[in-house]
């Protein structure tokens, strides 16, 4: 139902993102942002330090003006809000979806959608128990170039596709807040005692950011995958037990996808994706958002990148169209098309596990 202004509240600060979430938000006039809450950690932090999660409500609650509670289910009561924008760490996804279904109160995830499969399945069927919104907010769905690339490879500028590799990363967790503060001097046991390096919280470089290249490549292949087979491995920073590096190698129907995630690679090293055709490729750089393409006859094209349209310019306008109009989310954001991409993330978590490949699974048979 449409409004001149929707209300929102934000429940978990545990993800860096939630600092620039919560100003989209906060800054669009179809928004009042007014109260926040966060949700327990499974372990306790040690000790505040740029990003941790201590800091981010400190710096949001401050900076935007909002009330901190300390329930947020009674927040929810109380509030009612339009929306729930969701930061927490990835194990807590499913609980503050299901509650926030129960009252009605639609869903925004940062990504990944879940934890696991069987997760993101209990959210699914939560939003369309009680007639709720479920969206996940991508930084992926706001890149031109991406948007571009998937434009090129529909109309066969490349012919057919033979492979997808993504590469995505940074130097860590608190490479950020190192690049904005310098050295915050944590110990490495204040670090792990962040949800980043505890797997059962959803950390780990695997689930941060191979599920970037599960996205790009379901999206660009416009189809499920069949089956994958996951390695991870701590090539750095040997803290919790979650890993620093991985690696995904996903099999479709007729191609095939590599997609790795890394905290230990500057990010400017490397472009992403790269999209091999049997007619040329094409190189989508995530980070600068240009578009190169390579021709068969082996002539480069630099292509323009397309202009987004006003209601995929980030997540406040995308979400603002969807209630005004009735009109479907973009497919990254919808939560169905997600479940085939955690689907994908899921096998590869499972395959690291395993050291097998594990097939794929599917809506109709999984239970969540």
């Amino acid at each position: 139902m449409r409004k001149d202004v929707y209300s929102a509240v934000i429940v978990g600060f545990a993800h860096v993102h939630i600092n620039r979430v919560a100003e989209k938000f906060a800054v669009d006039p179809r928004f009042s942002l007014r109260n926040c809450a966060d949700i327990e950690p499974i372990i306790p932090e040690l000790r505040s330090a740029p990003y941790t999660r201590v800091w981010n409500i400190d710096n949001c609650s401050k900076k935007f003006g909002m009330k901190i509670w300390d329930d947020w289910r009674e927040m929810l009561d109380s509030v009612q809000p339009d929306l729930c924008i969701v930061n927490s760490e990835n194990a807590h996804h499913v609980e503050i979806t299901v509650e926030c279904a129960k009252r009605g109160i639609g869903v925004c995830i940062e990504k990944p959608m879940a934890t696991s499969l069987s997760d993101a399945l209990k959210m699914y069927r939560a939003s369309l128990t009680y007639n709720s919104l479920l969206m996940v907010n991508w930084p992926s769905a706001w890149n031109a170039g991406l948007h571009t690339a998937k434009r090129l490879i529909d109309s066969g500028a490349i012919g057919k596709m033979i492979e997808i590799k993504t590469r995505m990363g940074h130097t860590g967790p608190f490479g950020w807040a190192k690049a904005r503060h310098g050295d915050i001097g944590m110990t490495d046991a204040e670090m792990a005692s962040t949800w980043w390096y505890q797997n059962r919280a959803g950390g780990g470089a695997m689930v941060d950011y191979c599920c970037y290249g599960s996205l790009i490549a379901r999206w660009f292949v416009g189809a499920p995958a069949v089956a994958a087979m996951g390695m991870r491995i701590n090539s750095k920073m040997a803290l919790g037990d979650a890993e620093d590096n991985a690696i995904m190698m996903v099999r479709f129907p007729d191609m095939y996808a590599v997609i790795e995630g890394t905290w230990t690679t500057q990010h400017h090293t490397f472009q992403s994706p790269i999209i091999y055709g049997d007619m040329g490729s094409l190189v989508a750089s995530y980070s600068t958002g240009e578009v190169t393409l390579y021709r068969a006859d082996g002539q480069r094209e630099d292509i323009r990148n397309d202009e987004l349209p006003p209601n995929m310019q980030d997540v406040t306008t995308a979400y603002v169209h969807y209630m005004d109009t009735g009109e479907p989310l973009h497919e990254l954001l919808c939560a169905k098309q997600n479940l085939d991409v955690h689907a994908m993330l899921d096998a590869g978590i499972r395959s690291a596990s395993s050291n097998k490949v594990e097939l794929v699974n599917n809506t109709h048979w999984q239970i969540g």
